[in-house]
């Protein structure tokens, strides 16, 4: 109740007065305060939030901005608040700097929702080809026999048909365990080697969905903006996010193999031990997440 009304009292009274009160000192309105004083993703952050609680729609519309328009968008921000390109020729280009991150997180989280609600189709020739790429990237010395297979599970799935086990995530599960196999390769053989271990082993692919959703519901959540401002001087793309995804697997396997548990009853619990863990590093300003191998 409290939080609320101080909430309410400072969008609609305090924040405009305190505005006005550093303009008159300063000579120069929040955004470029903004500027004046912080860098990276923290910057870009601040800048979000001031342009979100404006009182002025020229401010608040320029979050959705597309990357055609971003010039224009930037001059008439400079117009709205007075800015003088002469007297802060660094304005423009900081605030398109900004703008690139701000709308293109909004992008990239539609461009991976997109992907995520097309489902597996057995019948598309495309989605097949890129399930047995997978076979070969992970078991390449080992020819699979048939499209429908108990091999399958050699590699993490549950049963003869992988299929069934895209649902969650849709293609973009499968697009990431390619991506990781792909470029990552040595870790991928690695990590599905211990995934095979008696006792510490766990269902490789399975495990790799389950990330998907992880760092899915991490963009969603806009968990992920610090990670993608400091990580991206612009416009992020879906590779970034995969960049993540395989930072996510690389560290989950350790993880796991650190804890020793008991056994794979207990996933759901270092599951989520994990990702309050990535929750914790992805709220630091300065943080940067990289797969270190």
């Amino acid at each position: 109740m409290f939080i609320s009304l101080w909430e309410f009292f400072y969008g609609h009274f305090f924040r405009f007065w305190m505005k006005w009160v550093l303009r008159q000192m300063t000579g120069k309105c929040e955004l470029q305060r903004i500027f004046d004083t912080y860098g990276g993703a923290q910057r870009t952050y601040r800048i979000e939030n001031s342009l979100t609680y404006s009182k002025s729609k020229v401010l608040q519309s320029a979050t959705q901005v597309a990357e055609s328009e971003l010039d224009r968008c930037v001059a008439d921000i400079m117009k709205e608040k007075n800015i003088c390109r002469e007297k802060d020729n660094s304005f423009q280009v900081c605030m398109k700097t900004c703008l690139l991150q701000i709308s293109g997180y909004k992008q990239l989280y539609q461009a991976v929702e997109n992907v995520r609600k097309k489902p597996y189709d057995s019948g598309n020739a495309q989605h097949e080809k890129l399930l047995l790429k997978l076979w070969s990237l992970l078991m390449p010395t080992e020819k699979l026999k048939a499209r429908i297979s108990k091999q399958w599970v050699d590699i993490g799935f549950q049963g003869d048909d992988p299929k069934t086990d895209f649902r969650g995530m849709g293609i973009l599960g499968l697009i990431n365990l390619v991506y990781f196999s792909e470029n990552y390769t040595s870790e991928a053989h690695q990590i599905l080697s211990r995934s095979n271990h008696p006792k510490l082993g766990y269902s490789y692919a399975i495990v790799g969905i389950n990330l998907t959703e992880m760092a899915y519901s991490l963009l969603k959540s806009e968990a992920l903006k610090l990670y993608l401002y400091n990580f991206v001087p612009g416009m992020p793309t879906m590779e970034h996010f995969q960049q993540f995804y395989c930072y996510l697997v690389y560290e989950f396997d350790k993880f796991w193999v650190e804890e020793e548990p008991e056994s794979i009853m207990y996933f759901n619990l270092y599951r989520e031990k994990f990702h309050e863990k990535i929750k914790g590093l992805l709220m630091d300003y300065n943080t940067v997440l990289t797969l270190k191998t």
